[in-house]
């Protein structure tokens, strides 16, 4: 059994407890591109902010357009290796609540029945006004059938169900209101420059302070709302593993570190626990 490997063994059996805290790593098996390198510095433009969502129409085209575009991958993508092990893990009652800062929704899809999303589910539209919420397929559509002449266009997919789409007009590309009052539709996500709903941060800090240790998967933690966690961790004296290729921002504080896939890592860890 390779050194790492048995590292990790070693952890997750001597904490039978765990706080489990997954990001974008986690999820690059299964095709969605990361924001970061292995530094933890941005590959591309940060993702859009809220009050520009909100107040610049022709971003806000600008966004829906590429999602759009981006939807044809990201809502067909599947879970991984990662997704199936931690999956395992839990129904072997190693760990007590997965906080995930993804917003795929393939932790549940891979069959984790107790998750967090932190950052909300891309596969649901809510209204800003009203707060009614529709699934995003069903925005996809009203989105096709208002902008046909866009439909024959391609891009680079980008993270997060977003494309690399570029070089359009998107002053000409229609988007729908609510159905309900007319207002702002928007994935029902936690854009940058919004706050995480406080109950599930709640929710976190209350699982984090009935655990033994935390186990982060595919996450370098430069976002504060996944990283506040593992530094309450290390405040209260918890050994804390990571799972991660590169640098994360809380190296100082590790236990452990295994620098290898998150399908790698967590495929070979169950296969040691059979």
């Amino acid at each position: 059994m390779p050194g790492d490997v048995q590292a990790l063994r070693d952890f997750v059996t001597a904490h039978p407890r765990l706080f489990v805290l997954t990001g974008a790593g986690c999820s690059t098996g299964s095709g969605i591109p990361d924001y970061r390198d292995d530094e933890g510095a941005w590959k591309r433009r940060p993702p859009i902010q809220y009050r520009t969502f909100m107040d610049d129409t022709v971003a806000r085209r600008r966004y829906w357009a590429r999602g759009m575009i981006g939807w044809r991958m990201f809502g067909h993508v599947a879970p991984n290796a990662a997704h199936r092990a931690l999956a395992t893990l839990e129904g072997q009652g190693r760990y007590s609540l997965l906080v995930t800062q993804n917003v795929d929704g393939l932790h549940e899809a891979a069959g984790t029945r107790d998750v967090v999303d932190l950052h909300g589910r891309m596969d649901r539209v809510v209204c800003t006004q009203c707060g009614h919420l529709l699934p995003r397929q069903q925005m996809q559509e009203w989105l096709e059938s208002a902008n046909p002449g866009w439909l024959h266009l391609h891009a680079e997919d980008a993270p997060d169900g977003d494309a690399d789409l570029e070089g359009e007009d998107f002053s000409r590309f229609e988007v729908p209101p609510c159905p309900v009052c007319g207002g702002i539709l928007k994935p029902d996500v936690v854009f940058f420059g919004e706050t995480v709903p406080p109950d599930r941060v709640e929710r976190a800090y209350a699982a984090l302070a009935q655990s033994g240790a935390v186990l982060v998967v595919g996450s370098s933690l430069m976002v504060y709302s996944g990283y506040r966690f593992v530094a309450a961790a290390s405040r209260a004296g918890l050994p804390i593993a990571a799972v991660n290729l590169g640098r994360t921002r809380a190296d100082a504080m590790l236990t452990l570190k295994v620098e290898q896939s998150c399908a790698d890592a967590l495929s070979a860890l169950v296969a040691t626990l059979d």
